[in-house]
């Protein structure tokens, strides 16, 4: 269970498909020396060295006055200090033999793919890594941030969106079919037919986190599990609507796989987490009646109440499923006093349970609802929340 989704007035996530703030990417620990590229044209001349100490800096500012002159080449600035063999030697002039001398151990660059190169002497960070990724696969001459030949998808794309458990590596770049590109284990291109509409996340050309999502459950070799938390996230996070996911599923044929056709059922039904998931699955497999899933619940003047992770309306009955990382520190652990107080003070019966109790005790958690949906059914005072604009989604066949 999502904590952000409990607290009232907290600020709801976007919920478009085309993201204008991503989450900033992680720091980097190095300052490091970019070479401009009007001084790769004399080999015998090195980048001058800053005299300032070593400092954190995030990877999202471009280097300090004092580590690249105010001369370097924009395409290196655009480029998180990286460039291909093409642009080195037609751009700026530079003879194959500098740029293997400069990429030997020790030297000033580094040759992070085949054609592609760091200009610094510090370790690369995971946008350049990502950034890498998609130069390697863009057309030679062309533009590779326009995002027209080559565009990173799946888990390294949402990983740059900040979804947690997708991975950074391989980073899978979408190339226009039929046109083939060999694969290395940092980078494997995705030939397709279907060129996406593309954004820019920090810098780098992506596709959206809808088509980033259904390439990642396309290719991914992860557990069932692994893939229901990374799609379920996706959408937790707002970057897209349960349903454009399905399309994007149903377009790309996935929805035959069953794997990924429970996941889009489970999303659609409102389940947002893999222990939710799960104690879906062990419900379904009882007589009690369906809940909704995450429903929004209202008091009767149109405040906020509160949004369990199960509700049955007609009963007034709720599932949380508390887990200890979200729940177990001193003010989340309040905070879910309090709103398990919010709603019993209109009438709601609360069964609260963990992740680990619905994997291994589920007839315990089944028999706890069991008692309380029943007790409801004599209750003479109904519950007072309302479950508002709730829309149970159907899966399409």
């Amino acid at each position: 269970m999502n904590p952000t989704k409990r607290t009232p007035h907290s600020p709801q996530p976007p919920q478009t498909g085309h993201p204008t703030n991503p989450p900033r990417p992680p720091h980097t620990t190095q300052r490091t020396q970019p070479t401009p590229l009007t001084q790769l044209t004399h080999p015998t001349t090195h980048p001058p060295r800053s005299t300032h100490p070593t400092t954190t800096t995030h990877a999202n500012r471009t280097p300090h006055p004092n580590s690249a002159p105010h001369s370097a080449h924009p395409t290196v600035r655009r480029q998180l200090n990286l460039a291909t063999r093409h642009q080195l030697t037609t751009t700026a002039g530079i003879p194959p033999g500098t740029i293997t001398s400069r990429t030997r151990p020790g030297g000033p660059w580094q040759r992070l793919l085949p054609r592609v190169y760091l200009l610094q002497t510090g370790p690369p960070d995971q946008r350049q890594r990502a950034l890498a990724a998609v130069l390697y696969a863009a057309e030679p001459g062309s533009d590779p941030l326009s995002g027209d030949t080559a565009a990173l998808t799946g888990g390294a794309a949402l990983a740059l969106l900040g979804i947690r458990e997708a991975p950074y590596t391989p980073a899978d770049v979408l190339i226009r079919a039929p046109r083939k590109l060999a694969g290395s284990p940092e980078v494997r291109p995705y030939p397709t037919t279907r060129w996406p509409r593309t954004i820019t996340v920090s810098g780098i050309p992506s596709t959206r986190p809808v088509r980033a999502a259904a390439d990642f459950a396309a290719r991914s070799d992860q557990p069932a599990d692994q893939i229901r938390s990374v799609l379920a996230h996706v959408v937790q996070s707002g970057w897209c609507h349960p349903q454009d996911l399905h399309t994007e599923l149903r377009a790309a044929r996935l929805l035959t796989r069953p794997a990924i056709r429970a996941a889009a059922a489970e999303l659609l039904a409102g389940v947002r987490s893999v222990a939710e998931a799960q104690a879906r699955d062990v419900l379904s497999a009882t007589d009690l009646p369906t809940p909704l899933w995450n429903a929004r619940l209202h008091t009767p003047d149109g405040t906020f109440l509160a949004s369990p992770d199960a509700y049955w309306p007609d009963e007034g009955v709720a599932l949380e499923i508390d887990s200890a990382e979200y729940h177990y520190t001193r003010d989340s652990w309040h905070a879910t006093l309090h709103r398990r107080l919010r709603l019993e003070s209109h009438g709601i019966l609360v069964v609260s349970a963990t992740p680990s109790m619905i994997r291994d005790t589920p007839t315990e958690v089944i028999a706890a609802l069991r008692t309380l949906l029943t007790l409801t059914t004599t209750r003479p005072t109904p519950p007072t929340a309302l479950a508002r604009g709730h829309q149970q989604l159907l899966l399409p066949l």
